[in-house]
């Protein structure tokens, strides 16, 4: 079966992108990992990810990354472009994983992981 390059972003040490991870390779699925605290965020990744996810999708406010900055910057947070500067200082923020399925899918683009939307994904 032939299925489209799929791309997981994230950190490696966090528990959802262990566990994407680890489904993926269950399903015997092929993956490319990109390590946001090694690789940095794709700027381009990133602009892909805004439209078709949305900021407020993309940006983990309940994480500790999020909690630790300060009242002034995450109120500043309102939109792509302040979402976009901010994910690009601390790729921390990100919820993850962030999974590019290819160009083949749909929906290309994912946050998060279930088990459940995944398996319509990989098909």
């Amino acid at each position: 079966m032939n299925h489209p390059k799929i791309t997981v972003y994230g950190i490696p040490n966090c528990d959802t992108v262990k566990k994407a991870r680890q489904w993926l390779t269950e399903q015997g699925l092929a993956f490319d990992f990109h390590d946001f605290k090694k690789q940095g965020v794709p700027e381009a990744g990133l602009d892909a990810w805004l439209p078709a996810l949305g900021w407020d999708k993309l940006v983990n406010r309940q994480g500790t990354t999020w909690r630790k900055l300060n009242a002034a910057l995450q109120a500043s947070v309102q939109d792509d472009a302040s979402a976009r500067a901010l994910m690009l200082q601390q790729p921390s923020v990100i919820k993850r994983p962030v999974v590019d399925w290819g160009p083949q899918a749909q929906p290309r683009f994912t946050v998060g992981f279930k088990a459940e939307t995944w398996a319509q994904q990989g098909r």
